[in-house]
């Protein structure tokens, strides 16, 4: 484990290599690049090491290109939507940027409608851009309007938790009701059962599993599920 402050250098190299969340590339004079830290944390990569980033415990989250997040449509300007994703300025939905849309053909999206989306655009200086289809095959691949469901809060850290596939929280809910999920890397998670009781248990486990929650292990999830009528 590796921990580092803003402003440190990081040893990151990759032939194919992608910054993540608090990482910066910088070129000093003599054309090479270093790249620094910018927030405090832990470093860490995937398992190919071409994509490195800073796994802290922020509160408020910081866009970063290609990410995944959970927003909410607060206003239309145009042809374009305003979305709240809980970042410090507010994101810019573009009328075409969702699969098969048109000038004639385009989502009508409400005041208070739940998104799915991916960040195309982060920048310091400018509002965050939003997608709703993979960069790559131009399909929705789940991304566009989420339709009822319940959205959750929790930790920056809970959303890369649930993100891995090898955690135990959604496969353990998985084996004892059927659930739909979409995890946002900006602390929200929205979630679709059959019964209300059913979207409960499995909002009050995120919240118990949660680092800055309860920090509950599998085996204490277990005999708290057990305790609840699912």
């Amino acid at each position: 484990m590796s921990l580092v402050l803003p402003g440190e250098q990081v040893s990151a190299q990759h032939i194919n290599l992608k910054l993540g969340p608090g990482l910066l590339s910088t070129s000093s004079a003599g054309s090479q690049l270093s790249i620094i830290s910018t927030r405090a944390g832990e470093v860490l990569h995937s398992a190919n090491r071409a994509r490195w980033w800073i796994e802290g415990n922020s509160r408020r989250y910081v866009p970063a290109p290609q990410e995944s997040v959970i927003g909410v449509v607060i206003s239309r300007s145009g042809e374009n939507w305003r979305v709240d994703i809980g970042a410090a300025h507010m994101a810019s939905l573009d009328g075409l940027a969702f699969e098969g849309a048109t000038k004639r053909n385009r989502p009508n999206l409400k005041v208070g409608s739940l998104l799915y989306a991916r960040v195309s655009l982060a920048h310091k200086d400018m509002e965050p851009e939003l997608e709703c289809f993979d960069a790559q095959t131009r399909k929705a691949e789940g991304f566009g309007e989420l339709k009822g469901g319940f959205q959750v809060q929790c930790s920056l850290k809970m959303c890369r938790l649930l993100l891995d596939p090898t955690h135990f929280l959604f496969p353990l809910l998985g084996a004892r009701f059927p659930l739909e999920t979409a995890v946002g890397l900006n602390g929200r998670v929205w979630i679709s059962c059959k019964e209300p009781k059913q979207t409960i248990a499995v909002a009050r486990c995120i919240e118990a599993v949660d680092p800055d929650g309860g920090g509950m292990e599998e085996t204490a999830v277990k005999k708290f599920l057990g305790t609840l009528d699912v």
